[in-house]
This record gives structure tokens, sequence and C-alpha cells, in this order.
């Protein structure tokens, strides 16, 4: 231990005897470890990002859309048919023990009126059971109830952006606003929610009861009444996932009459694969972008083995000297080598705190979340260690094996 202190303190002399060398040979490793630091920390600022969306919408949720409709031999894609309905929302909760609840769902544009200002936005008609099934809840008023849908009331829930642009600073519960012309009473705001994994703010929508909708909002689907776009439903739990999808399929096969070797005439998704998919994407992307990064690791670990070997060009006679007074092969392999790892990993804790100030301006400049993990960090120091040990052996080990003889010859 004393011998390594007394090297690592030989190592220091000789290093701030050319300063601005040595920091100009940091420099490749500072730059890659701020590199590596930076992008390790976008790559789980996208994870968090991707998780709180999961929270967002909840990660229990199914979707079941409209399947295809075909035309001459001519498939249009998907929810172009008339497939779904209400009654199919009610049996699915009633006949799968796996599936918590249902909401059928009617969706489409309207502009929305309060006094001198409008906005447009999206309209859902729906049940109760959709604040639950996509974790909503209500900021301000109350929800509709099961009543307000049987008695198809005109009362509305507000999205946080709808409201705002619609009342500002004025409280919108009990307002009575227009949509389609339609009067309505605000009977509540919901909660912020932000941005869904497709980039659309989920704050910008309106809830009200699905028969109100249906009636004197969109319409009434002429080919059939209880025709619904969507169901969302929720599985009792993350592990009945699937056993809730593959209840819902059995059943609604069984109900739309289908034969065996006919195609499914709807399609059911759950969040957990949308987003397992996003999740993907983003870690190969970290990875390229890691990878990249750690170039400029290497490209510092050639700058120290180009120094460390003109090192060993400049003090050659002090090598021979160091060898004739008794010096081992060992002494003086040590000895560059501790130099060439004290610049790797000075390098390194300089580059930790340039990636961390970096992080944070990225953070700030492009509104991206990121997030610096420990273990990044940790990492980034191990790899710049390793860099300085892995290059600058062979310029420590052609300075421990010059000839002493040759080496005081040295002008």
């Amino acid at each position: 231990m004393r011998y390594l202190l007394s090297s690592i303190r030989i190592a220091f002399r000789a290093l701030q005897v050319n300063k601005l060398r040595s920091a100009l040979t940091m420099l490749g490793i500072i730059i890659g470890v701020a590199a590596v630091i930076s992008t390790a920390a976008i790559g789980s600022g996208a994870k968090e990002r991707i998780q709180k969306q999961i929270a967002s919408i909840g990660s229990n949720t199914i979707i079941i859309l409209p399947g295809s409709l075909t035309s001459s031999g001519m498939r249009m894609g998907s929810g172009n048919a008339i497939t779904l309905s209400e009654s199919d929302a009610r049996e699915l909760v009633a006949q799968c023990p796996d599936i918590a609840l249902t909401a059928p769902v009617v969706r489409g544009g309207a502009q929305i009126v309060y006094e001198n200002n409008n906005w447009a936005t999206i309209v859902y008609g729906t049940t109760p059971g959709f604040l639950e099934v996509r974790d909503l809840s209500v900021d301000e008023g109350a929800p509709f109830s099961s009543q307000d849908v049987d008695s198809a009331n005109k009362v509305a829930l507000l999205g946080k952006t709808v409201a705002t642009n619609l009342f500002g600073d004025t409280d919108p519960v009990g307002q009575s606003i227009r949509v389609k012309n339609v009067p309505f009473s605000v009977v509540g705001v919901l909660a912020p929610k932000g941005q869904s994994p497709t980039g659309q703010d989920q704050d910008d929508v309106i809830l009200m009861p699905i028969s109100t909708a249906k009636r004197k909002v969109l319409g009434i689907k002429t080919a059939n009444a209880d025709a619904v776009d969507s169901i969302m439903m929720e599985a009792k739990s993350g592990n009945q996932i699937q056993a809730a999808q593959e209840e819902a399929k059995a059943l609604l096969r069984q109900r739309h009459h289908l034969a065996p070797a006919e195609d499914n005439d709807f399609s059911i998704r759950n969040m957990q694969e949308i987003f397992a998919a996003q999740e993907a994407s983003s870690r190969i992307l970290s990875i390229m972008l890691a990878a990249v990064a750690s170039v400029s690791l290497v490209v510092g670990g050639i700058g120290i083995m180009n120094i460390m070997l003109v090192t060993v060009r400049e003090r050659t006679r002090e090598i021979g000297l160091r060898q004739a007074v008794g010096a081992k092969t060992r002494d003086i392999l040590t000895q560059f080598l501790v130099e060439a790892t004290t610049l790797s990993i000075a390098g390194g804790c300089v580059g930790i705190v340039v990636g961390v100030a970096a992080s944070v301006i990225i953070s700030y400049l492009a509104k991206w979340n990121t997030v610096v993990s420990p273990g990044a960090v940790l990492l980034a120091v191990f790899f710049s260690a390793l860099v300085g040990i892995g290059f600058g052996y062979y310029p420590a080990r052609k300075a421990a094996y010059l000839d002493p003889i040759e080496a005081l010859r040295a002008e």
C-alpha cells in the first residue's frame, strides 16, 4: 500500500510539471465521460417518461376496436366496420371473470362555446366507468352518474385544457356551455393528465354521458343505434391481462357469430404491449447513443497513449538513472501506469461534472426530462480507469523494459 501511494505521489509530481499538456490529454476523457453520462441520462429520462405514460393511461387498460370493412374484395382498414356495441361492453364485464369493468366509447370533434370564447376539442360519450378504466380523477366538481346516462342528461366533464381556454380563471363548475349549439351544464373539471404516448393532449377532451352524445351531439348511427367506436376495459390485475384478452376474444367471437375459419371483426390491444414496443425503441436508441459517445472515450485513450509515449521518450535518461540505482522493472511499469490511470480518472471526475451539467442544460432547453443515475456515474468512472490502464500499459511497458545502458546514453 505504501509502495502504491509513493507511486501515486511520483505520478502527480510528473503530471504537474506539464499542467497544460496533462489538461489537454484529459480533454478526450472528459468529453467521452460527459457524453456517456448525458446520453444515459436522456435514455433514463425517456424510460421514466414512458412509465409515467403507463401510469396516466392505466397499466391494466385494454382497448377493443372495431374490425375492418371489406368492400369489393378490398379491406378498408381497422375501425371502418360497425362491430362493437354497448351490449358487448355489458356482457364482457358480466361474463368474463378476469375483466373488472368496461366503458363503451363514442367520439367525435365539436366546437365548444362559452359566452364569447370557443374551443375545438374531442367529445367522448361514455359511462362513469371510463374514469376508473383510464385512471381519471375529478379536480373540481363531480363526475356524471349512471342516472345521467340513463336519462341522457346534458352534463359535461371538461379536460383541463378545455377549461383553461374557455373559462380562464373563472370557475367552470355550474356554468353553461354549448356543444354544437346544444346547451350543457359543466359538472366538473378533470385533473391534468398530460400527453399521451402518441403526443396527444389528454386534457383536451370533454366527457359526457354516452346516451347524450349519441342523441344530441354526435348522432346515432343509423345502421345500429347500440354501436360504439371502441370499448375500454380494465383487467383485475396486471397478471390477468392476457387472460382477460382471451376471454374477451372468445366472448366477442361468440356474440358476433363468427365461424372458426373467420377472422375477428375486432382488434384487442393492451397498453403494456404498446409501451413495451416504445420502451424497446427507447432502449435501442439509448444504446446507440452510448455506443457513439463511447467512441470519445477510445479517442481519449489514444490521446493518453500518445502523450505517455512522448513522456517516456522525454524521460528516458531519468528512467535509466532510476534503473541504475536499483529500481526494478515493476517499479517503472507501476509508475507510468499510475500516471496514465491518474490522467484518465481525473478526466473522468471532471467529465462527470460536465455530464451532469449537460444533462441539466438539455432538460432545460429541450424540455426533456433527464435522469442521472448513480449507476451510470460509477460505470463512467470505471470505464475511464479502464481506458487509462488499457491505453497506458503499452507506454508503461516500453518504459519498464528500456535497456539501462542505452537509457543513460540518451540525451
